[in-house]
């Protein structure tokens, strides 16, 4: 692997049963790259995602991942899809929500001390969500339980982290300020982030990489190239290819 290269994905297959949903995928992600999945519905999108966190096996190829730590997914953060229908018959504080994030770099048994709520406190500061700590999650709204689940994934210090449609329920303003926390995540951490999203509009504010998917892929480069990319066209529309030039730019 390249010392460079956090991620690097080879030759990469997923089926359903028969069904070839991932079809001999490759490329590679650099510490730091902020990378935006596009694609139809069906593309294998999130399919894809699920193997990188571990919970569909390939039928082939590999993943590799290049961390200084053995246990490999107490490094990755992941937002969930859908994260804002969340019940109010399972009452789950703030504080408990995000604690859980550092599960992962538990042994058996996994108990939360005091320096684990030390982290959980600093890291509701650090996204300015720390007044909320004891609110029950289902009171929140929908910017402010993004924020929250945001922080569940940061908590562990991950150096990936990886977004299936964060912004499908939120309103633009809490849309344009989630992304922008993204982008500082980004910028001063150096954190690795894959998105999957359908705003292309907004993506090239923020992604310095686009990945097309279907099925097969398509395109994977820096977003100016696949703006000068006429074989593009036939994926977007070229209102959507101006739309990304121009916010990249």
């Amino acid at each position: 692997m390249n010392k460079k290269n956090i991620l690097e994905i080879k030759n990469l297959s997923i089926k359903y049963g028969e069904f070839l949903a991932v079809d001999k995928v490759s490329f590679a992600l650099e510490k730091g790259d902020f990378i935006g999945i596009v694609g139809p519905n069906g593309a294998g999108k999130s399919t894809l995602i699920k193997s990188i966190l571990g919970l569909l096996k390939p039928s082939s190829g590999e993943i590799n991942f290049n961390f200084d730590s053995k246990n490999i997914f107490s490094k990755i953060g992941y937002l969930p899809q859908k994260t804002q229908n969340i019940s109010n018959i399972f009452p789950v504080s703030v504080e408990e929500t995000v604690v859980m994030g550092l599960l992962s770099q538990k042994k058996f048994p996994k108990f939360f001390n005091k320096e684990d709520l030390i982290k959980v406190e600093k890291v509701l500061k650090k996204l300015k969500i720390g007044n909320l700590s004891k609110r029950l999650i289902y009171e929140l709204s929908g910017g402010q339980q993004q924020r929250v689940f945001l922080a569940r994934a940061l908590v562990s210090d991950p150096e990936i982290l990886i977004f299936d449609e964060p912004s499908t329920a939120l309103d633009p303003k809490s849309r344009n300020e989630f992304f922008d926390l993204l982008k500082t995540l980004n910028k001063e951490k150096l954190i690795t982030i894959i998105l999957i999203t359908h705003d292309t509009g907004y993506i090239g504010s923020y992604a310095n990489r686009l990945l097309y998917l279907d099925t097969k892929l398509v395109f994977f480069g820096d977003i100016n190239d696949y703006c000068k990319g006429e074989k593009m066209d036939s994926c977007f529309e070229k209102s959507d290819k101006h739309i990304i030039w121009h916010q990249h730019n």
